[in-house]
């Protein structure tokens, strides 16, 4: 053993090519994600700069195209952690998260949000809890592009309260049929899905047991697409408000078993939870970053606005914060990936990452000044479009209440 007072020497000691110096341009690949994983990040990225980044501008004013739905489907975008069987790529969880990380450099994030919901939020219930001829009619086709897919959840008097839901079912047994009525709002997608995962009551005296899923073709006579709703940001999506007035669907319409859609949309929102903190990180990164060539070149009293004090540990506090958001989010994937349940970690990774992109967006528009207050520079926007991620998908109060019940208080 080496007695401790040579070990303070060695490094004077020690050879000039021996001497072991911090590579800050290193790669910082995490252990989930492999070469395949590298190279896809690389197609995603290329894509979204090339084809959907010099739109950005125009589709905050006219939402994005269904067009992209298309060409995400012909490049295997929207199936890369599906089932081969029904056209997907057969990839594992972390091929999703890549997918939501690189959307970011669309430079958009109400085209990425309007991609996750079809991808993360309305697919993988049909998918654990559909029929095959379910699947046949809708998975294959939305892998492909050619239906998009909605989810229906939220109420105009039911939002983090999801027993408040006031749609309702009611089963017509002359017919065989369900005739749903009621009200949806905040409908991501929902001026231009094709079908709505739409959770309804029908036991209103059942309790959580009284709730059921419905697959509702969005064209079906009764649906009424009634408002686009205009928002603080996520421009280039749409949002609906929609009304269910008499619509009949079949007893085979029914999603996974009646009275278990409470069970399932839960289920539902961990996955999506888990994507959406991914897609904070890397906005949150993709922000830093820019304001940090941002801060490199505006000078102020005779030099770069970087090269001052206060530029640097505001980058360092922002750093450092995203850091620990994306190890909470890739720790928690790799426990999702390998046939856990983490709803805690969940949980605690969906309300760090998106305070942390909110707080970050925020402290970028600081350093940009007055700069960042104009639309010119596009860090007004990404603050607009991360402030979502603390209310949808469960709210930060949501997220607190879940890890505070998960210790038994």
């Amino acid at each position: 053993m080496i007695p401790m007072e040579r070990l303070l020497y060695l490094p004077r000691m020690a050879s000039e090519t021996n001497v072991l110096k911090p590579d800050h341009g290193a790669g910082k690949r995490h252990f989930i994600f492999t070469d395949e994983h590298e190279q896809l990040r690389e197609t995603i990225r290329a894509y979204a700069v090339k084809e959907l980044a010099p739109h950005a501008d125009e589709w905050e004013e006219t939402t994005f195209p269904d067009q992209v739905f298309h060409r995400m489907g012909e490049l295997g975008f929207l199936g890369l952690d599906k089932p081969e069987e029904y056209g997907g790529q057969g990839g594992d969880y972390y091929t999703s998260l890549v997918l939501a990380e690189e959307l970011v450099h669309a430079n958009s994030g109400g085209l990425a949000m309007g991609v996750a919901v079809h991808t993360d939020m309305a697919m993988p219930p049909i998918l654990a809890f559909g029929t095959e001829e379910q699947k046949q009619d809708w998975v294959v086709p939305a892998i492909r592009g050619e239906k998009i897919l909605c989810l229906g959840i939220t109420e105009p008097d039911a939002g983090s309260d999801v027993s408040a839901i006031r749609t309702h079912a009611r089963y017509d047994e002359a017919t065989d049929e369900y005739v749903i009525n009621g009200a949806k709002t905040y409908i991501t997608n929902g001026h231009r899905a094709d079908l709505i995962v739409l959770v309804t009551k029908t036991d209103p005296d059942a309790g959580y047991d009284g709730f059921t899923l419905f697959l509702v073709p969005m064209d079906a006579p009764g649906v009424i697409r009634e408002k686009r709703l205009e928002k603080l940001g996520m421009h280039a999506s749409d949002t609906a408000l929609l009304a269910f007035q008499d619509v009949r669907v079949p007893s085979s319409a029914i999603l996974g078993e009646k009275g278990k859609g409470f069970y399932h949309i839960m289920w539902e929102l961990q996955g999506e939870r888990l994507i959406g903190a991914a897609g904070c990180v890397a906005g949150a990164q993709y922000a830093l970053e820019k304001t940090i060539r941002y801060a490199l070149e505006r000078t102020a009293f005779g030099r770069p606005i970087g090269k001052f004090q206060v530029t640097r540990h505001k980058v360092a506090d922002m750093a450092t914060k995203i850091e620990a958001a994306r190890q909470l989010v890739y720790m928690t994937a790799w426990r999702f990936q390998n046939g856990e349940y983490p709803v805690r970690e969940i949980s605690m990774a969906k309300l760090y990452a998106a305070q942390v992109a909110v707080d970050v967006a925020d402290e970028c528009i600081q350093i940009h000044g007055g700069a960042g207050y104009m639309k010119e520079y596009g860090i007004e926007r990404i603050w607009r479009d991360m402030r979502l991620n603390r209310i949808g998908a469960g709210t930060d109060e949501i997220m607190l209440d879940v890890i505070g019940r998960s210790y038994g208080l």
